[in-house]
């Protein structure tokens, strides 16, 4: 997607390092930057200098590759493979995406002579960006006919290019409806409490000249009360067999709301974010991340200086839960890359497979 008019990715590999556009910075300072080692890799994605699962999982497969790259040849090669992997698994429990490409890199290596593991590894993380862009694109093409001239859509959290490798989940149906001349009005979730919506969803929307505005994320229920808000589109970091979603928490709270006030609530869903092998809701993770999200905000001041401010009084504690689960009766359909399909584990075997529908 463009960035003042030049096309970028999210992540790609140069040599040894792994690029990343630096997220935190965002909206105030666009900067790439680089990981040289899968230890830097790792703490790039926990620290959510990446993040959104589909983003999470190219650079884990990138990661991949540099502990490929890194491994000493002799005995001590598996364990260190083995364990550079557990090292990228433990940084976000929640995105399925992460898990997808680690065990694709590992599979394309199994049983390899050395000398052929690391050009291998990294054309299977290739692989995997290229059909992460693919894919969403994908989803635009086949979301778009959801989009009427003149709407406006509401979106939590950053599903777009910057939670993707390229084009982004619940955006991209809004960028091909734009790019096809359509009128469309973004609405964009703050998205407390890391305001993804409000740095990295609404910067990108105005880098592609989509008319967004911001909201409170306790918003959107006066609003589509209203009548002001049409169509909600959402992302995803995990997809259970049966149709649970987890995503940014609010998404369940904005799901309920929809419901209530009659505007369809979609979810936007690339392969690698569908987990077969997880039931339902009840059995994905929920990250719980660090108090100080939601103590202390950052920000630009007037001078131009990014700075760290406390919200809350001294001693006062937080709880961050991440994710949220929304159940599969309040979606009204998943966009995939293959077409909109019913949010239910039927239809998910039509769209990703046999193993959709299997329970464990």
């Amino acid at each position: 997607m463009l960035v003042d008019g030049k096309h970028y990715r999210t992540v790609w590999m140069d040599g040894l390092k792994v690029r990343l556009i630096n997220q935190p910075l965002l909206p105030h300072r666009f900067e790439i930057t680089a990981t040289e080692h899968h230890e830097q890799t790792a703490r790039a994605i926990h620290e959510m200098v990446v993040r959104g699962a589909p983003a999470i999982g190219a650079t884990a497969a990138f990661g991949m590759v540099q502990v490929v790259l890194e491994a000493p040849d002799g005995p001590r090669r598996d364990d260190y493979i083995e364990q550079g992997d557990q090292r990228l698994r433990s940084t976000r429990p929640t995105a399925q995406n992460l898990f997808y490409a680690l065990d694709r890199v590992r599979a394309s290596i199994e049983g390899l002579p050395v000398s052929q593991q690391a050009e291998t590894a990294r054309a299977e993380a290739e692989a995997i960006a290229d059909e992460d862009a693919a894919g969403n694109e994908a989803i635009g093409e086949q979301g778009k006919c959801l989009i009427e001239d003149g709407m406006t859509v509401l979106t939590h959290c950053n599903a777009g290019w910057l939670a993707t490798v390229d084009w982004g989940t619940a955006l991209s149906p809004i960028y091909k409806a734009r790019r096809d001349g359509l009128n469309v009005n973004v609405l964009a979730d703050e998205t407390r409490p890391r305001c993804q919506g409000a740095n990295l969803t609404a910067w990108e929307l105005f880098q592609e000249k989509v008319p967004v505005e911001v909201i409170a994320d306790n918003a959107a229920g006066l609003l589509m009360r209203r009548g002001d808000v049409q169509l909600a589109i959402t992302g995803a970091d995990r997809v259970a067999a049966n149709g649970d979603v987890a995503n940014k928490i609010g998404t369940y709270e904005k799901a309920l709301l929809a419901r209530e006030h009659d505007v369809p609530f979609y979810v936007a869903v690339p392969e690698g974010t569908f987990d077969p092998a997880c039931p339902n809701g009840d059995s994905i993770p929920i990250e719980e991340r660090c108090a100080d999200e939601v103590l202390y905000a950052w920000g630009q001041t007037d001078q131009g200086v990014i700075e760290r401010v406390r919200l809350a009084p001294e001693g006062v504690g937080a709880r961050n839960p991440a994710f949220d689960i929304t159940p599969a009766a309040l979606v009204a359909g998943f966009i995939t890359p293959r077409g909109v399909f019913d949010a239910t584990a039927e239809a998910l075997t039509r769209a990703f497979g046999a193993a959709a529908g299997r329970s464990v």
